[in-house]
């Protein structure tokens, strides 16, 4: 099964969970729109049938995900070294 980037998934578990703790009784229809589409995604993403179940599973795999990578401003080369940036003209 193919699993998505640990970002994607992080983005997704922290949006669902910040939806379901403000979560009120007659929320506007955009927001609970919002939270059913990021249940389906999540299930979806996870091979699990239930929002609930598919939390576990991302916590899971986030908990054993590799540190996210910095950014740089240039690539590195094939030899792992970085190559200057140009000098504007």
């Amino acid at each position: 099964m193919l699993k998505p980037h640990p970002a994607v998934l992080r983005r997704l578990v922290d949006e669902y969970e910040a939806l379901s703790a403000a979560a009120r009784p007659g929320e506007p229809a955009d927001l609970t729109a919002r939270a059913r589409d990021l249940e389906y995604t999540l299930c979806v993403s996870t091979g699990t049938r239930n929002v609930e179940r598919a939390l576990q599973v991302a916590h899971q795999w986030l908990a054993t995900a590799p540190a996210p990578a910095h950014e740089s401003s240039a690539p590195p080369t094939v030899t792992g070294q970085r190559t200057p940036t140009p000098e504007p003209a």
